[in-house]
């Protein structure tokens, strides 16, 4: 099993990371995506946790069905804690899964019983004698520089092998600073595949199936984190007033524009980006 290598962390990624630990604090699940809403909520529905494990559920079988028939192995790149390998591997296929987060890797394990092989490290890291019948990227893509995943993969599979990519993308290219900021820009991210050597066998976008996740998230933090964050301000300012002061100036300072965004998450994703599935196959070796 490799070590993973020191790395310099973007502070967007940092915010990302930040969010994936209060979405595995909310919905305690062994899936780390947004879900595939199916039927969409009507207007005014209350979005609820059941419905969100439901979706995370259909989320993993949208996957399964964009699968050509005929793939048997599969690495699941950033594969989380575990939900998807599981869900593929109880479905027939040889599963491998691949991350450089050490408590990732300890739920892996403990959700895949062991059953998975898991390797510790950055994928721009990970050398194998194996060869890939499909290298899966569930919403791990924007954490790697898109020459190094399009080469990479390209790398990793056979003739013929296929691609499943499963995440953001911004198509406006304007939009560089921000808590979606390290998703990358579509085009980008498909003329790097394509000089790779990779073509587009079919794409959908899920953009409106997944934006329910963010207002539910969206809605839990407004209604327990910040009532939370005031209680907690009201007691320090009775008991600590200096110590209040303080927490005050760091809060406007460091806390107030990246917890504005976040609830502002919705807009800026309609805004700025969208949702896309993609498979692509590696150019057949003449």
């Amino acid at each position: 099993m490799q070590k993973p290598k020191l790395i310099n962390i973007p502070k967007a990624t940092r915010y990302q990371n930040a969010a994936i630990d209060y979405y595995m604090g909310l919905t305690n699940s062994s899936y780390l995506h947004y879900g595939y809403w199916e039927p969409l909520p009507t207007v005014g529905e209350e979005l609820t946790l059941t419905r969100l494990r439901t979706a995370q559920e259909a989320y993993a079988a949208k996957l399964f069905s964009f699968i050509p028939k005929g793939v048997k192995t599969v690495l699941d790149v950033g594969c989380g804690i575990g939900g998807n390998a599981v869900y593929l591997r109880d479905r027939g296929f040889i599963v491998e899964g691949l991350a450089p987060d050490t408590l990732q890797q300890e739920k892996f394990i403990k959700n895949t019983n062991s059953q998975v092989p898991f390797y510790l490290t950055r994928f721009e890291d990970f050398h194998t004698s194996n060869s890939y019948d499909l290298v899966l990227f569930s919403e791990s893509s924007q954490y790697i520089a898109v020459d190094d995943l399009a080469q990479g993969a390209a790398r990793l599979l056979g003739s013929g092998g296929y691609l499943l990519l499963a995440d953001m993308m911004r198509f406006d290219p304007k939009y560089k600073e921000g808590i979606f900021s390290n998703c990358h820009i579509a085009s980008e991210l498909q003329a790097a595949l394509l000089k790779a050597g990779f073509e587009l066998i079919k794409t959908e976008d899920i953009s409106t199936h997944i934006a329910p996740t963010i207002d539910l998230c969206v809605e839990k933090f407004r209604t327990f984190g910040l009532t939370t964050i005031k209680y907690i301000a009201d007691v320090v300012v009775i008991a600590l007033p200096p110590l209040y002061a303080l927490g005050h100036w760091a809060f406007n300072r460091w806390l107030e524009k990246p917890i504005a965004e976040g609830l502002a998450a919705h807009a800026i994703f309609e805004n700025h980006l969208c949702y896309s599935i993609q498979l692509w196959q590696l150019s057949k070796e003449d």
